[in-house]
């Protein structure tokens, strides 16, 4: 018989935690609170590379293994509260790494024929510069930086018709999917798939803790993540609706603009 319950949340990061205005997450402070005195493991699971995750594990003072761009690699601190190293690629910067997507090389040179194939006018952050992308995003210079050091996943912007993406994206043997701002040009993988294998990690390292996985995110690239936890969580995007392509049963649907809606939903699921 199991001992006790565990809360896992998983959680995006832009227009979620992040306010879309400033990328604050001020909103959510009393919950994150919550979370932290509680030590819930908060897995930031994010469109963004390893290097901006890292900066907001360390603003957010999270020490939890994290999930980035879009599912391509799971993250886990060596020693990360005794577990059992998980079967992972290789060590690096002080992590277990389980490459899950395609090496980003192979994305941008894939992206290439897809433009040239289709004729589409479309722009990936490796044809952009550090000043380009901060003007894109709203980010400052220093963190446009470290959104284009890519792993596993090439964003990318696409100016009038986006008509033929899909087929020419399926006959590179690619996906893509949209997540605020961009596009997005992956490998077999997803939100969903990382959030699955982390939470397999989880209860092979704790087999006497009721593991009970939440997930929170606002956007179509959110989808898999959410239909792969026990409680899916959707925040108010910043023009004040729902994603109406996000199906999920049982899906809870917060009030509140992105931290806002994610504070609410976080406490009334956490405290009841």
């Amino acid at each position: 018989m199991r001992e006790q319950q565990c809360y896992i949340i998983f959680s995006d990061l832009d227009d979620t935690l992040l306010s879309h205005a400033d990328y604050s997450w001020e909103e959510a402070m009393p919950a994150l609170e919550t979370v932290r005195e509680r030590g819930i493991p908060l897995i930031l699971c994010s469109s963004k590379t390893q290097a901006e995750i890292e900066l907001y594990r360390r603003r957010l003072e999270n020490e939890h293994p994290f999930i980035s761009e879009n599912g391509g690699g799971i993250f886990v601190p060596v020693g990360y509260r005794g577990f059992r190293p998980p079967h992972f690629d290789k060590v690096q910067d002080g992590y277990w790494v389980v490459s899950l997507g395609v090496e980003y090389p192979s994305l941008v040179t894939a992206l290439e024929g897809i433009r040239k194939r289709t004729g589409l006018r479309i722009k990936g952050f490796s044809d952009m510069s550090d000043d380009e992308v901060a003007r894109l995003t709203g980010l400052g210079i220093d963190e446009a930086r470290l959104a284009r050091k890519r792993q596993y996943d090439e964003p990318f912007i696409v100016e009038g018709d986006a008509g033929g993406l899909a087929e020419a994206v399926k006959a590179e043997g690619l996906e893509y999917t949209e997540g605020g701002r961009f596009f997005h040009l992956m490998g077999g993988v997803d939100k969903g798939v990382a959030t699955v294998k982390l939470t397999e990690i989880y209860r092979e390292n704790c087999p006497d803790v009721d593991v009970v996985t939440v997930g929170i995110g606002d956007s179509l690239n959110d989808l898999p993540m959410l239909r792969s936890v026990d409680i899916a969580v959707l925040v108010k995007g910043p023009g004040g609706e729902h994603e109406r392509r996000v199906v999920v049963d049982g899906l809870i649907r917060a009030e509140g603009i992105g931290p806002k809606g994610w504070n609410d939903a976080v406490l009334k699921i956490i405290t009841q």
